[in-house]
């Protein structure tokens, strides 16, 4: 009697014969199906789940496919997808810039009005709940060989104490020998100081604007050298004498991207841009960063001419909305520094790249206090720091900083599979060697987990995926035991301009990629990658998740605040985790905070630590987690 075959095995079995027949015709195509097939059989099995986890990729509509440059969790629950003008020139020069807002609880989406292109901006978390945007694109670069247009930095001088001047883009200056260059933004030139002196005399200082001009008329002859002064056309009389500009030179030189000096706040509850003071400097690539006070600090950058900014940092307040000089440092751009146990910055060495490769690479301590920076050693592959993703790593307490791979300066084809953690409890800190990743990897997206691991993914082991380096796994880190374990493999391939944000509900989402080429051979020009694929925890596979069922919405440092808790286990541990902004591998919010806890049947209560170091004021999702390891959903919690 022949064993009876389950219908759905049937199916396969029926299924495996075709196969047979197939492969006697077209054996390699036959093979590649079946593999293709089984894996998509395996990993949507209850025990691979349970073990792997699993990505979905997310059903976005057209109309909200987006270039996601940066991705930020509001307290709202939604996730604000920056775009600006998303790499794209065209969407530039046609100033259409966009911003998305996804409810990931309900996969509903919104087109947010973009005020400016905030492309490359830097973002952080405000006390009251609000997300600082700062930065973003004034001009984009172009390529050492296809210049058309000569151009550089002018000083613009104002000699007239009466009258100021605004100056609309395009405005042309001329050069003595009748050579025109026009202005790339519109600007306003206030009216010269007059001050009165203790002698009866005035004293009138000029007022002066940095801008970019480029010459109207393409070609080498447009080129000069030689320092000059510059009248203003359409300017007759003592205007013509008063208001000049002067430059250096103007060549042909590769021009890099150039920065903005707007900022603006985005208002999770009415879901809008609200513009605050400019910065002093416009910026490309800045950091932004949380300090123990809730001001922000904005570090680094491209200014507006393109240039790297040499070490001028300052400081939002959110109280007055205005922005203040900082301690003088240099970092290359988008530099990760963490808000370290006593107020300290850990800067990791993570960066993004523009600034040379001898200068401002080296972690270290910097006091704000006394602008001092104190070398942290014993990173391997330093030289490979580029494009390497950090984290604080969970508990915040623990004060132990990991940096993950990374790769060489610029359009270097070098990546390396380097790990190492940084120890700021020690008196001397230094980096020891971590677990290697299974290969060298740029891009790598490192995101914190209730349960105190990291979910590393993504990533490519060449320049911005050159060659089809994408890499399509994934692992978890376990801190405790310093290891990595597997996890599912993501469908989409993610390098350069792309994200990944842990949702309230435990999952992780990703975003973007915007890769060189889009074949091996590096002939075909990439595109960028509008998918979002979600991954799901093996927590998420398990029975009996707890739940916070009720409890505060606000809490004090210091203080302790009880939460009704529905869980069939013993709890193990609460946690506060801080909602992401990052972008280009850099994501200097998240940290996750350990809470005193003590449970009486139902109710806990937890205890906030009180060191605002650790605790910056601010928005927080409370995970409580249970013996098996399982989180529940987060409750939002405002720290005051």
């Amino acid at each position: 009697m022949r064993p009876l075959i389950p219908p759905r095995l049937r199916t396969t079995v029926l299924g495996a014969a075709a196969f047979l027949t197939l492969a006697g015709l077209n054996a390699p195509a036959a093979i590649s199906y079946a593999e293709r097939t089984y894996h998509a059989y395996k990993i949507d099995q209850p025990a691979y789940k349970a073990r792997f986890g699993h990505w979905d990729l997310l059903d976005v509509p057209e109309k909200y496919r987006v270039n996601s440059i940066h991705a930020a969790l509001l307290h709202t629950g939604k996730v604000l997808l920056i775009a600006g003008s998303g790499n794209d020139e065209e969407t530039f020069d046609a100033g259409t810039f966009d911003t998305v807002l996804w409810d990931p609880a309900k996969d509903t989406f919104e087109l947010i009005p973009t005020p400016e292109d905030l492309f490359c901006s830097g973002h952080a978390q405000l006390p009251g709940g609000k997300l600082l945007v700062a930065g973003g694109t004034a001009r984009y670069e172009v390529l050492e060989g296809e210049v058309e247009r000569a151009a550089g930095p002018m000083l613009v001088k104002n000699e007239d104490p009466d009258t100021p001047h605004t100056f609309r883009r395009g405005t042309v200056f001329r050069s003595p020998d009748g050579k025109e260059y026009r202005t790339t933004r519109t600007f306003t030139l206030p009216a010269a100081e007059k001050k009165q002196l203790e002698n009866g005399k005035v004293r009138v200082t000029a007022s002066e604007e940095r801008v970019f001009a480029e010459a109207v008329r393409k070609g080498k002859s447009q080129v000069t050298s030689r320092p000059a002064q510059y009248t203003v056309e359409g300017l007759t009389g003592r205007d013509r004498d008063n208001v000049y500009g002067l430059a250096q030179s103007m060549t042909l030189e590769k021009q890099d991207y150039q920065g903005i000096d707007a900022a603006f706040e985005f208002d999770p509850v009415a879901e809008r841009y609200l513009p605050v003071d400019p910065m002093d400097e416009a910026r490309w690539y800045p950091t932004l960063t949380t300090l123990k006070d809730g001001r922000v600090l904005a570090v680094s950058g491209l200014d507006d001419m393109g240039q790297i900014i040499n070490g001028k940092n300052e400081i939002f307040d959110p109280a007055t909305k205005k922005w203040s000089p900082a301690p003088n440092r240099y970092f290359p751009t988008y530099p990760a520094l963490f808000l370290t146990k006593g107020g300290d910055l850990f800067y990791s060495g993570s960066n993004a790249g523009y600034g040379p490769a001898e200068k401002g690479r080296k972690p270290g301590l910097w006091d704000l206090e006394d602008n001092t920076f104190r070398p942290v050693p014993g990173i391997t592959d330093p030289d490979q720091l580029e494009t390497s993703a950090s984290v604080l790593l969970p508990p915040a307490q623990e004060q132990r900083v990991m940096v993950l791979g990374g790769g060489g300066v610029g359009e270097s084809g070098k990546s390396t599979p380097r790990t190492a953690v940084a120890d700021l409890t020690k008196k001397n800190p230094r980096f020891t060697a971590g677990p290697d990743l299974p290969q060298g990897t740029r891009y790598l997206s490192s995101v914190l987990m209730p349960d105190d691991t990291v979910f590393t993914t993504g990533g490519s082991e060449d320049y911005r995926g050159k060659s089809d380096s994408d890499i399509h796994g994934a692992q978890f880190y376990l801190p405790e035991k310093n290891a990595f374990e597997p996890a599912a493999a993501p469908v989409v391939g993610r390098n350069y301009h792309s994200e990944a944000l842990l949702l309230p509900d435990g999952r992780v989402a990703t975003f973007g990629s915007d890769p060189l080429y889009a074949d091996p051979d590096n002939l075909q020009t990439g595109n960028f990658e509008r998918r979002i694929e979600i991954y799901t925890p093996p927590y998420l596979y398990r029975d009996d998740r707890p739940a916070v069922t009720s409890g505060p919405s606000e809490a004090a440092r210091g203080g302790t605040a009880t939460f009704t808790v529905s869980s069939e286990k013993k709890l193990a541990t609460a946690r506060l985790m801080r909602p992401s902004a990052v972008t280009h591998t850099t994501d200097v919010e998240q940290r996750s905070v350990e809470l005193g806890m003590e449970r009486r049947g139902n109710r806990v209560a937890l205890s906030v630590p009180e060191d605002p170091t650790l605790v910056p004021r601010g928005w927080y999702m409370l995970f409580v987690t249970d013996s098996a390891g399982t989180p529940s959903e987060a409750k939002w919690v405002h720290i005051t």
